[in-house]
């Protein structure tokens, strides 16, 4: 028996722009209809409705369905406890709770990851960790390219994995303010050691061009696009100058790194600008790659008062990176702002993504967005209001030139202060901290670390003098608040 679909539509009568505005018109008794639209930071106008006019043509290439739509992108989870062999215990505990691959940090003095300072330590931490099934990827900031040489090396025999060698000399130089030798030559150290594990790994990637220190400082949409666009330029420069590699295997071996924050329609409308940014640059370089996306969730929107907020800050985040179309996605213990984790903490931060994933199916549509007049419309701005930043970045000599010159830390400065300005005047509440605070709040118990136990010399001194620049220092909104609240 076939049933005829309803027609509901018939009852009612054709949609009318003109119409539309007449009832808004009344509802808004009085007040102007400019109070129905809203602003992003980078001063884009986010209206009530959107016509196909506003959208326009469809901007770069959308992502391809996934290769398993039941696992539609890579559920990384975090492995940072400072001695290797807990580290190990963890990160087999992620993988055998859903986790699809780990991201190992790695930091000698222990302060925020596994304090490795040699092939013995990696080699502890991956113990019984099968790297063609459970892919790697690393953070190990200035420590990036001895780090590709142990994981290379730890990896052999297995040809077919995946790696992810992350090296982002960058963003540890934006982070810190300064990088131990010149910047050229931990470039150029990056580069060498890329090229020498690229035949080894053909499936490998080497480079992570992270916008993500911009948004941790208090950056918009903007200055992150434009910082990891910078940065990728810089990457495959340093690939096709100092290595045998050509264009198109530089290009191949960077992946995007994007925040992916709580306000998902931005998170989304962002990691396709991205796209579409990266298909630019492939343009001018004469190639043709997809774009490979990670994104982190923003660490800067966690509160350490009433944490358990930050469940449906990452859920949202989440969502974001998911419609907008991550290849993996991380997401931090929702504890981090307290200083520790803890087995509940790491649980939630796969679970959220195993239920987004599994139960809710995002992913299972590529681009759900794409099309939408809304998501087409930002999408196009936040390209444009990010390649105009990377402009500016290029015009000053590149990323490293302009991060020393101080005039994009400046601009990330001006939109926190704004940012930071809405929020004490309580335009831009802060669930849980400035708005809706526990009055009763108990505390959320977390694993006890001391991480000075752990700290171990490395020297990571290249020759000449250090390079240095005004720091892109994180930070988190809900700080001040909690600060004065104790």
């Amino acid at each position: 028996m076939q049933i005829e679909p309803l027609p509901l539509a018939q009852d009612f009568e054709p949609a009318d722009a003109a119409r539309w505005a007449a009832l808004v018109e009344k509802g808004l008794k009085g007040r102007p209809f400019e109070s129905l639209v809203s602003t992003t930071e980078d001063g884009l106008a986010i209206k009530p409705l959107y016509t196909a006019e506003d959208a326009g043509p469809v901007l770069g290439p959308r992502p391809e369905p996934a290769a398993d739509p039941k696992r539609p992108w890579d559920l990384r989870a975090v492995v940072d406890h400072p001695s290797p062999a807990e580290a190990n215990r963890l990160a087999l505990k992620e993988l055998e709770g859903g986790a699809h691959s780990l991201l190992l940090r790695l930091d000698p003095s222990a302060r925020d990851g596994v304090a490795a300072v040699n092939l013995d330590d990696l080699a502890v931490v991956l113990q019984r960790v099968y790297v063609e099934l459970a892919p790697i990827a690393l953070d190990a900031g200035f420590l990036g390219p001895e780090a590709t040489n142990w994981l290379a090396i730890a990896a052999k025999g297995s040809p077919n994995a995946p790696l992810a060698f992350h090296m982002d000399p960058v963003s540890a130089f934006a982070e810190a303010g300064a990088s131990p030798g010149p910047m050229d030559q931990h470039l150029n150290a990056a580069a060498q050691a890329c090229a020498r594990h690229a035949h080894a790994y053909p499936k490998a990637t080497g480079f992570l061009a992270s916008g993500r220190p911009a948004h941790e400082a208090g950056g918009t949409e903007a200055h992150e696009l434009g910082l990891m666009a910078a940065s990728a330029v810089a990457y495959a420069r340093a690939l096709v100058d100092e290595t045998e590699l050509t264009v198109e295997d530089a290009f191949s071996r960077i992946v995007l790194g994007l925040s992916a924050n709580k306000d998902d329609a931005l998170t989304l409308a962002k990691l396709r600008a991205a796209r579409a940014i990266w298909a630019r640059l492939c343009q001018v370089a004469g190639v043709n790659l997809p774009a490979k996306i990670e994104a982190r969730g923003s660490r800067r929107m966690l509160s350490a008062r009433d944490p358990w907020v930050n469940l449906l800050r990452q859920t949202a985040a989440t969502f974001g990176a998911a419609v907008g179309g991550a290849d993996a996605l991380v997401l931090d213990p929702f504890t981090r702002p307290l200083g520790g984790s803890s087995e509940l903490a790491r649980r939630q931060a796969r679970n959220i993504q195993l239920v987004l994933m599994e139960e809710a199916h995002l992913g299972r549509v590529a681009d759900p967005a794409g099309g939408g007049w809304h998501f087409e419309a930002l999408t196009r701005e936040l390209a444009a209001k990010g390649w105009a930043v990377f402009q500016a970045i290029e015009a000053e000599g590149g990323v490293i030139a302009a991060l020393e010159h101080g005039g994009f830390q400046q601009g990330v400065a001006e939109a926190r202060a704004a940012r930071e300005a809405a929020i004490a005047e309580k335009r831009r509440p802060v669930l849980g901290v400035t708005a809706f605070p526990d009055a009763h709040e108990k505390p959320v118990p977390i694993d006890a670390i001391d991480r000075t136990a752990f700290a171990r010399d490395h020297d990571l001194a290249k020759p000449g003098p250090d390079s240095r620049c005004e720091p892109l220092t994180p930070m988190r909104w809900s700080a001040p608040y909690e600060e004065a609240a104790r």
